[in-house]
């Protein structure tokens, strides 16, 4: 990827986390991106491919902080679980809780209205509840083996909590409203494990 490709995605991923892919107007891109409509459309036929190249360039550090780094660390599932949390509250917490979960974003403003946008988010929930469905599994069946499919279920529960609370918080301006949220998902594995085991 050429440089000037690399400014172009990360001043456009600045301006839609905080106002969202519609509100992102060209003009918006090309003022943040230094550049004019020559130089933008020599890099991306349209925003739309632009706001496509912005979801994977979130992807990347999604994928390299959470999923490798965390979820597949090493450390003992119960460490990469609460480090998982940790990681989605020191996150938010370094935006002042202003901006919600990018993905969570995209998913409200363009799954209706965009099929691209949608399976591109989709598969990032995917690949997270799968990862989680590991570490989690790892969690249960240290004390009892257990279905798979009701890992799942947990896993996708947590998520889709997490993200809840993220979108609660970012109205409220409260980071206390997704701290709730990792308490709440530790005592929803820990109950799980005790009814399951």
């Amino acid at each position: 990827m050429s440089e000037k490709r690399k400014e172009i995605i990360e001043a456009s991923a600045a301006l839609m986390r905080s106002k969202g892919y519609e509100n992102t107007a060209l003009s918006d891109i090309l003022e943040a991106g230094q550049i004019g409509k020559g130089q933008f459309y020599h890099y991306f036929s349209s925003k739309h491919e632009l706001g496509l190249a912005v979801i994977d360039y979130f992807f990347e550090s999604f994928n390299e902080e959470l999923f490798k780094n965390i979820l597949g660390s090493e450390k003992s599932a119960e460490v990469r679980f609460n480090e998982m949390l940790e990681w989605v509250i020191v996150r938010h917490q370094a935006r002042e809780t202003k901006c919600g979960c990018i993905f969570g974003n995209f998913a409200a403003e363009m799954s209706e209205h965009d099929e691209e946008f949608r399976q591109k988010v989709q598969k990032v929930f995917e690949i997270w509840i799968e990862k989680l469905k590991l570490v989690l599994e790892e969690m249960v069946k240290s004390v009892k083996p257990i279905e798979s499919f009701e890992v799942q279920k947990l896993a996708q529960g947590i998520v889709a909590m997490l993200e809840g609370g993220i979108l609660i918080m970012k109205n409220r301006q409260d980071i206390k409203v997704l701290e709730d949220m990792t308490d709440l998902a530790k005592d929803m594995v820990n109950n799980f494990i005790k009814v399951h085991c």
